[in-house]
């Protein structure tokens, strides 16, 4: 079973102006409302391919109650803890000639809230898989994700890590499975910008030193590189399309290299299934579904 864990969970409001003006009333020609957060973002990517997954967290109030509906609508499973105050984030994306997004903070996390995820994370058994992703609320430790991994190492269960910077780099001595930086996020740790494949693939092996086992790199348009633990380098181009939203793609990347793995075991269609999740997610105006997925498949190079 993969477990993905979203540590402020949030209300996507997407407005669409055409013209946006400040100080004057605008008027929008189209909204939408999505759940969002990076794990929220693979369980969904996960579900569309088939594959099952427990989205947990922290969620409040009436904005998380609409989240959890929302997830269980599309046929995601949750295990969500409800906070006693406050209410789920609403993040407000405004796609006009810029794009603007203005979040929301979130409720506080207790302490007791965070012993309530410690205990689930206790019931992960051999052979399962954790997926942490994205910035730590302020109302929770710093090391949060460290302390998570120092609690799950030498237990069999394989985890996938999505962060930056320091957060990143303080979790390699607990061997994650997969970890997935894009290339300013990989610069970033390795002090230097990389001007090549193979200065990329120099970075990437770098961290492998530090304790992690695969890395996937992200590249935008042009696609991806995978640096296994067995030594190989695959590089793939992503397939020609409009990118409409660039929120998920991310997500939906280590999604589809997860699924790919756990239905095949084989790293290179692992690689290939992240390609186009990742790829179709950012042609698409959400999460893409699995049709898209498959038919980008067949064209990546």
């Amino acid at each position: 079973m993969i477990y993905t864990v979203t540590f402020n969970p949030s209300l996507d409001y997407v407005v669409h102006v055409p013209r946006f003006s400040e100080g004057i009333v605008n008027r929008t020609v189209r909204e939408q409302l999505y759940p969002g957060g990076k794990g929220i973002n693979v369980s969904l990517m996960l579900r569309n391919l088939g594959v099952e997954s427990m989205a947990l967290g922290f969620v409040a109030g009436s904005t998380g109650e609409s989240i959890t509906r929302f997830l269980q609508e599309k046929g995601c499973r949750t295990d969500f803890i409800t906070l006693p105050e406050g209410m789920s984030r609403i993040n407000v994306k405004l796609k006009s000639e810029q794009e603007t997004e203005i979040n929301g903070q979130g409720p506080y996390i207790t302490e007791d809230a965070i012993q309530a995820l410690y205990e689930k994370l206790d019931k992960l058994k051999i052979g399962d898989v954790l997926v942490l992703g994205g910035s730590i609320p302020h109302t929770l430790p710093s090391d949060m994700y460290e302390r998570i991994l120092a609690r799950l190492y030498g237990r069999g269960i394989s985890t996938a890590v999505d962060a930056t910077g320091e957060l990143l780099l303080r979790v390699l001595k607990y061997h994650p499975f997969l970890i997935k930086p894009n290339e300013t996020e990989l610069a970033e740790l390795c002090c230097r910008v990389p001007q090549s494949d193979e200065e990329l693939v120099c970075c990437a092996r770098e961290l492998q030193a530090q304790g992690a086992r695969n890395v996937l790199l992200s590249l935008a348009e042009r696609g991806g590189m995978l640096v296994t633990e067995q030594g190989e380098i695959h590089r793939l181009y992503a397939p020609y399309g409009e990118t409409v939203n660039s929120v998920g793609a991310g997500d939906s990347m280590v999604a589809g290299f997860l699924a790919g793995f756990m239905q095949c075991g084989d790293y290179y269609e692992a690689f290939r299934t992240g390609i186009a999740a990742g790829s179709a997610t950012a042609f698409s105006e959400w999460i893409a579904d699995e049709m898209l997925v498959r038919q980008l498949m067949q064209r990546i190079k």
